[in-house]
């Protein structure tokens, strides 16, 4: 079966709160005539992206066809997860033109490319591209590869210790996997910090690839889609830093659900999180909180200290008025103790 009767998949990774859910729900709303289904994959048992983009649900992506797995990584759940998934959404009438996958935050994008060779789907399905986002701020600032000049030393030193941190590699290992890079929240970044975060991401690519700044996710459907790359076939053009491994492990990281009661004020809460984030080393923290007096749910999602809310959508009559976050950390860094704590009892500000 050639490619172009396959059924194209694109694979969109990046980093935590880099803005892949942001994009997937521009492509959802301007599909230019493709009909488009989505498989979600969240690290953590709280499907926020996935109940995001079903609130974002059209006809020509209708909430159907948008499929979460959740608590997992897609590649290492493979037979019991995956290929059932991506079979349901094959079966779906009509069939979907196009198969967005969002991988988590943490997740290695090359394991999962190997899921497209099993004999059951490979037939069927084309990987038609890889796009990974990376935060041009959060890239700019050096946050995958802290005190780089330090590890450079320690390099020269001796050259059979890898001074390379977990999150430098996973944001290595999306960088090398990809076919085109998205540089996301530029404005945030300003001029400089987007040409370092360019430089940077130039020094890790493998080969040249295209790099496209984006705002809010709003890129042509056309620069992103119907790239025909086959990435199943393109293997050895991906290097990984986990190459020659049987399996991968994410015991780097972990993830506490928090339960909180309603909430006064979320300027208080906000000013937590932000608390949390400097003095626990949190890199994510996302869920829906309730506000007292208010019939909305409130929308709560953290990349580092960087806080933004919003109110979403009414809470239902059957849904219990309780707040949910995941915080996602280094396993060393989680401690649900403590974290509970800077949550629901902490003071926002010590004096």
């Amino acid at each position: 079966m050639s490619n172009l009767s396959k059924l194209p998949v694109t694979v969109i990774t990046g980093f935590l709160g880099s803005g892949k859910t942001t994009l997937i729900r521009h492509l959802m709303q301007n599909p230019q005539g493709k009909r488009l289904a989505v498989v979600v994959n969240e690290f953590g048992d709280v499907g926020v992206d996935g109940d995001i983009l079903k609130s974002c649900a059209i006809p020509d992506c209708p909430a159907e066809n948008i499929m979460e797995l959740s608590n997992g990584c897609i590649c290492c759940t493979v037979a019991d997860d995956f290929i059932p998934t991506i079979e349901a959404l094959m079966a779906l009438d009509p069939r979907p033109d196009h198969i967005l996958i969002e991988t988590s935050g943490l997740a290695l994008p090359k394991p999962l490319l190997k899921a497209f060779d099993w004999p059951d789907i490979r037939s069927r399905i084309t990987v038609d591209g890889v796009i990974a986002l990376a935060d041009a701020e959060a890239v700019a600032a050096g946050r995958f590869a802290p005190d780089v000049a330090r590890v450079d030393a320690q390099r020269l030193a001796d050259d059979s210790i890898d001074h390379e941190t977990p999150l430098s590699e996973v944001f290595e290992d999306q960088i090398s996997c990809a076919d085109i890079i998205l540089l996301t929240k530029p404005d945030l970044a300003g001029p400089e910090g987007v040409a370092k975060a360019r430089e940077i991401i130039a020094a890790e690519a493998p080969r040249p690839l295209p790099v496209v700044e984006v705002a809010e996710g709003a890129v042509d459907v056309r620069v992103i889609l119907g790239l025909e790359a086959a990435a199943e076939d393109d293997m050895e053009a991906r290097p990984s830093h986990h190459d020659g491994a049987d399996d991968h492990e994410h015991d780097d990281f972990e993830s506490v659900v928090i339960e909180l009661p309603e909430q006064s004020d979320p300027a208080d809460l906000v000013a937590r999180i932000e608390r949390l984030a400097n003095e626990r080393n949190i890199l994510r923290v996302k869920g829906y909180v309730a506000v007292s007096g208010k019939p909305m749910r409130l929308l709560v999602q953290a990349v580092g200290a960087r806080v933004r809310h919003q109110y979403d959508r009414a809470w239902k009559a059957e849904e219990p008025r309780l707040g949910r976050l995941v915080v996602i950390a280094e396993h060393d860094d989680i401690d649900a103790a403590a974290i509970r704590d800077f949550l629901t009892r902490m003071p926002a500000v010590v004096e």
